[in-house]
């Protein structure tokens, strides 16, 4: 059974040309920041766009359950009025984070430096994955964390009573630990200072400097060295959430892949450290472009128009470019099944430890649709079978992962027979519209 209720099978199958506007979700990413960067501030922040999946309501209600007043205000507006840096009150009872990585990692560093305590759990995707890449530096400023074995959740973190600025060279490419290790320093006399090899997503640098906290950023022999005072009064701010690129992911793929197919994805954020997926594609010889650039809440902002695409051809993608499309990997696996040619994948080590093993669970489902896949720990190519070349015809395990499932429901629309999922109810964590607004394009889904 799915850990989100009741499972739902789902089944897609090949469609006519894919036309019309894809109206995505709000950024998840930048929802989640939103909520808890809101709640440690003073004053009334308003937030529109926001994302309203079950990852980022889980943690509105977690915002609550610390002290903060989180309101609903309709149509995707919300108020939040914070109770400052080091305000947080302590949790009545266990929080709850659902299916988001994201969520749990960085509200632990949001109340690490906080003299409270907090357990928290999740489904059982999120039950499995590492929490000690989180706890390890937030033991630095003196927190202390108890989960099961392996540091897995459920997991009780004792904030520190008397917290101390760290440095931190974060060891793997991970914007969750280095947003995490910021949070936890907003609470820290002094300078805390982050150290990452690879740059990953800036969503926490830029919200932090949007809220009035000092944060610089400065690129050395080191990698990027972020640098953020401690206990700033943070400001409240009115923010407009961009649409999310990785949601943007599915429409866009399917249009490429579908005959006769031109479908535009209005107002994406294009973050350079989110947007590498577009820039393969672009790559593979990818009908997309990018129509009236803007900037839009201090991110960059475009409409992406994607055409049916039938010479797409397999690439070699630089590893230095994962990190800025790592949710992307498993759709961009099915668009170089329909590519001709191998594409190889590599420095992708974190997708065995995201919501699934996302090689193995794509690797699996594709070879049994008709395409040849290699993998490695830290690798895997992708041989593609060419445009009207994949057959499709199997049942892939979704393994409680959103991006498993929508990434075969994208595969099916294109392949010479049906494909379907055990499970697409982990859809409603990031794309609670999916189903809908690939239908308005032409997409022929059904719960099975």
């Amino acid at each position: 059974m799915s850990a989100h209720g009741t499972p739902i099978p789902m089944i897609s199958a090949a469609c006519g040309p894919l036309k019309g506007e894809a109206h995505v979700p709000g950024d998840k990413s930048i929802s989640h920041r939103s909520l808890i960067l809101g709640a440690m501030c003073v004053g009334e922040t308003r937030i529109s766009g926001l994302l309203e999946g079950e990852d980022v309501l889980d943690t509105a209600k977690a915002m609550r359950a610390f002290g903060a007043e989180v309101e609903d205000l309709g149509g995707g507006n919300w108020r939040v009025y914070g109770v400052g840096v080091g305000g947080f009150a302590e949790p009545e009872n266990v929080i709850d984070c659902g299916n988001s990585g994201t969520g749990v990692r960085l509200i632990m560093g949001a109340m690490a430096s906080s003299p409270i305590t907090a357990t928290f759990t999740g489904d059982a995707s999120l039950n499995g994955r590492p929490m000690a890449r989180v706890t390890d530096p937030l033991a630095l400023f003196g927190a202390q964390s108890h989960g099961r074995t392996g540091g897995r959740l459920p997991m009780t973190i004792v904030g520190a009573a008397d917290p101390m600025p760290v440095r931190y060279v974060v060891p793997m490419p991970s914007a969750q630990v280095k947003s995490a290790v910021l949070l936890a320093g907003l609470n820290a006399p002094g300078q805390t200072v982050v150290i990452e090899k690879e740059a990953t997503r800036d969503h926490t640098e830029r919200m932090l400097a949007g809220f009035g906290a000092t944060i610089t950023t400065e690129v050395t022999d080191e990698g990027r060295v972020i640098t953020l005072t401690g206990r700033p009064e943070l400001n409240a701010q009115e923010i407009i959430v961009p649409r999310d690129p990785s949601s943007a992911a599915f429409p866009v793929c399917a249009a490429l892949i579908v005959p006769g197919s031109d479908v535009l994805v209005p107002n994406i954020g294009l973050n350079p450290t989110r947007a590498g997926l577009f820039t393969t594609l672009q790559e593979m010889g990818a009908d997309l472009t990018f129509e009236n650039p803007r900037e839009e809440g201090g991110e960059p902002v475009a409409d992406l128009r994607a055409r049916f695409s039938p010479d797409l051809h397999g690439i070699e993608v630089p590893p230095e470019r994962a990190a800025s499309m790592i949710d992307e990997y498993p759709v961009l696996s099915v668009i170089a099944a329909f590519a001709k040619g191998d594409t190889v994948m590599r420095g992708v080590k974190e997708l065995r430890v995201k919501e699934s093993d996302r090689i193995d669970a794509m690797a699996t489902g594709l070879r049994a649709g008709g395409i040849t896949v290699e993998d490695g720990a830290d690798w895997w190519i992708v041989r593609g079978a060419g445009h009207g070349n994949v057959a499709g015809g199997m049942e892939a395990v979704s393994h409680l992962d959103h991006r498993i499932a929508m990434s075969f429901m994208i595969m099916g629309m294109a392949s010479n027979a049906p494909v379907s999922v055990d499970d697409g109810a982990p859809i409603a964590t990031s794309f609670p519209v999916f189903e809908p607004l690939m239908a308005a394009l032409g997409a022929e889904i059904r719960r099975s």
